[in-house]
């Protein structure tokens, strides 16, 4: 959104306008008021509109929609205008949802339009524990050198060899927050095999820092140690950094392990000795020093957690209290560092519930919840999502830039739990068990379940018409998508 200013082939207007199913609540707001619709509408999909007109903000509602002044497919190219249209036959009367609201409290707007919910689940929590923990093992665990490669294809025989992905991020879409999962339920359910590969994964993430002493950002079979996603082979992420100091902490304090320990110390060194006078953590670090090198957006909130559970809170008070200025979070994943994504809010939820800050906690939860779902997409019952007819209530939204649906809040699950019973706030207990539910659909649970084998977790639901057609599921199993399920079940039956 660029106010004065227009460039199609740079994605940049000051007028947009956007089908519903985009919207994890059709709705749009100016300062002061805002719009509220539904997806569906008798004359077609609805749509969502604001643009800045003779300097005044203007916001509206199209029924059927129109995706103007382009339709954006998840590509860097501008793709023609979706304009629809219907045809009035005579005496026909239609209702349209409209609901005008005459403040921009979208926190208050999003717990309004809340129905009563029914669980969608496929499996128990239980259920769900035992086929992730499996499914990791099985299709992500590799033994030499220890890893959880980060994608397995659902066709074995066609795409098994060019559909994994034979990397691992020490953490974020691989790594040690899941090798953790798999810990705590192996020790749970005495099952040798998983706490053997868990432990010998983060033994190998333990064993090799970079030369600034930190982590590096990535495994690769081609290369070895690498710095990940960001076209920077200098630049090791600050996010991706601190989880994984995070979940290799909580790993240890489980199973004490020196080489885990000694890890953990010597990246928080890094971070408290780089961070600045007003507070400030880097949201990356160089190589070879660890010394800062970019302070952009708020990926250094993901140091915090691991500060506080360390016991280093000067330094996690100091951040925190630098952090809290911000009024939108971006920067969080490697690979969208400058924009705001659902994971700037699992970021900023777990950083300020681990302070305690509970009013900063409580904003960034309300900002994170704006990317989650609060209604069911319609889809056509000759899709896959329509014909399992998935419920996406409890869904997130990637980004603006990656429109699909994840379940990557389930990070943040323990969270919001403790929001909730700290505040008093119940809605936050209740959205973090909706997240869950929701993904407790789409666990595969047995051999070919979806075209699935047992225990695949796809990454991607897409329910707009952006990457691949609305209704498609992405056919390749995630570790984090597996392992992230398994977290969060195994933080309500531990």
């Amino acid at each position: 959104y660029t106010p004065g200013h227009v460039d199609l082939a740079r994605l940049e207007s000051d007028s947009w306008s956007f089908r519903a199913d985009r919207c994890a609540t059709p709705a749009v707001f100016a300062r002061g008021g805002g719009l509220v619709t539904q997806e569906v509408s008798p004359v077609g999909q609805a749509g969502v509109g604001f643009a800045l007109r003779d300097g005044r903000p203007v916001i509206w509602l199209d029924f059927p929609y129109r995706e103007e002044p382009l339709r954006y497919d998840g590509s860097e190219s501008a793709a023609p205008p979706d304009v629809q249209s219907h045809r009035w036959q005579p005496g026909e009367r239609v209702v349209l949802a409209v609901e005008v609201v005459d403040h921009d409290d979208r926190a208050a707007v999003l717990r309004g339009v809340r129905t009563p919910f029914d669980d969608p689940g496929w499996v128990s929590v239980e259920e769900a524990a035992e086929l992730t923990a499996w499914g990791l093992w099985r299709w992500h665990y590799k033994p030499d050198p220890p890893r959880l490669i980060e994608t397995a294809a659902f066709d074995r025989d066609a795409f098994g060899a060019a559909g994994d992905r034979d990397s691992m991020h020490v953490s974020w879409v691989s790594g040690t927050p899941y090798a953790y999962a798999l810990l705590r339920h192996g020790l749970r359910v005495g099952n040798e095999e998983y706490v053997g590969a868990a432990t010998a994964v983060l033994d190998h993430v333990a064993s090799n820092l970079a030369p600034g002493g930190t982590f590096w950002s990535q495994w690769t079979s081609a290369h070895g140690w690498t710095t990940g996603w960001h076209p920077d082979r200098t630049r090791l992420h600050a996010r991706t950094l601190g989880d994984a100091t995070l979940f290799l902490g909580r790993a240890a304090r489980l199973r004490p392990t020196l080489l885990w320990e000694e890890a953990v110390r010597s990246n928080l060194d890094v971070a408290c000795r780089t961070q600045r006078v007003d507070g400030a953590l880097p949201a990356a670090h160089h190589v070879e020093t660890g010394e800062a090198v970019s302070w952009a957006g708020t990926a250094g909130l993901a140091w915090i957690p691991a500060l506080v559970e360390a016991g280093r809170l000067e330094e996690a008070r100091r951040a925190g209290s630098y952090f809290a200025r911000f009024d939108a979070f971006y920067g969080a994943p490697e690979d969208v560092d400058l924009a705001p994504t659902s994971e700037d809010g699992y970021a900023a939820v777990m950083a300020f519930v681990a302070l305690e800050d509970w009013e900063t906690a409580r904003r960034a939860a309300d900002w994170m919840l704006t990317f989650r779902y609060t209604y069911d997409v319609a889809f056509s019952e000759r899709t896959l999502l329509g014909r399992y007819a998935f419920k996406t209530r409890g869904a997130d939204q990637a980004s603006p830039s990656n429109q699909h649906l994840h379940s990557f809040g389930l990070i943040c699950l323990p969270e919001l739990l403790h929001l909730a019973g700290a505040t008093g706030d119940d809605h936050y207990r209740q959205t973090a068990l909706e997240n869950l539910a929701c993904f407790r659909q789409f666990v595969a649970r047995e051999d070919g379940d979806f075209d699935a084998y047992r225990g695949m977790v796809s990454e991607r639901y897409y329910q707009t018409d952006c990457f691949q057609a609305k209704g498609m599921l992405l056919t390749l199993s995630h570790a984090w998508s597996v392992g992230v399920l398994l977290f969060a079940c195994e933080e309500l039956l531990g």
